[in-house]
């Protein structure tokens, strides 16, 4: 698709907050067809959000399919119970999926650039950067990808935990700058076992590391 031939009136108009309302109610009913509207309704968001990824290299069919992704997600884990409406919650969705391609196409490239070949030995044979800086240097990759999981875990927790399973996590990694605390430390403070707290430490982890999983972290 050309540059020039995206336009905001090729899709459907937004539904009103009581249209969503009613819509998002059916999707969590299970009426599969409820959720096609959202989606369809919430495409002129989508391709709002990629006109700032466009670039010449760029097709803007596949922004809009990475972009759209990322709607379908926020779709799915959106709770109707929000004080936000559902844009508000899916346009975070949909840049972090299209961020997470420009990452990926980033790595790509970087990959490519230190497996080039910059000269030869003396033996006559084809040498890389990589082979020139070895691989003691920081990787600024990986510690991207790192601050994206942290902000990933801050954006979507709230969606994916229970009040108690975040209060435990948040307690036992002092997340948000508090300290660590021991599951007996939680067990005394919630009044219930330490057990019982491992056994919701570890739901919520596997929960977590799905949700890292699903956004491609």
């Amino acid at each position: 698709m050309c540059q020039g031939c995206l336009s905001l009136k090729t899709f459907d108009k937004p539904l009103s907050a009581e249209e969503e309302k009613v819509m998002l109610e059916r999707f969590h009913s299970g009426d599969a067809e409820a959720k096609n509207i959202l989606i369809e309704k919430n495409m002129r968001l989508v391709a709002h959000m990629t006109k700032k990824y466009a670039a010449p290299e760029r097709d803007m069919d596949d922004l809009i399919s990475v972009g759209t992704i990322g709607l379908i997600k926020a779709i799915n884990s959106f709770k109707p119970d929000r004080s936000i409406r559902l844009a508000t919650y899916a346009a975070k969705c949909i840049d972090n999926e299209l961020l997470m391609m420009l990452r990926s196409e980033k790595r790509k490239m970087r990959e490519v650039s230190i497996y080039d070949p910059i000269g030869t030995d003396k033996e006559g044979n084809e040498i890389s950067i990589i082979e020139t800086v070895g691989e003691t240097k920081e990787d600024v990759v990986e510690d991207y990808i790192f601050s994206q999981r942290i902000r990933c875990l801050n954006d979507y927790m709230d969606s994916v935990l229970t009040e108690r399973e975040k209060m435990i996590i948040v307690n036992r990694y002092g997340i948000g700058g508090g300290r660590e605390h021991t599951q007996n430390e939680i067990a005394s403070k919630l009044g219930i076992s330490r057990s019982y707290v491992s056994r919701i430490e570890k739901k919520a982890l596997g929960k977590l590391k799905k949700l890292l999983e699903d956004h491609r972290l």
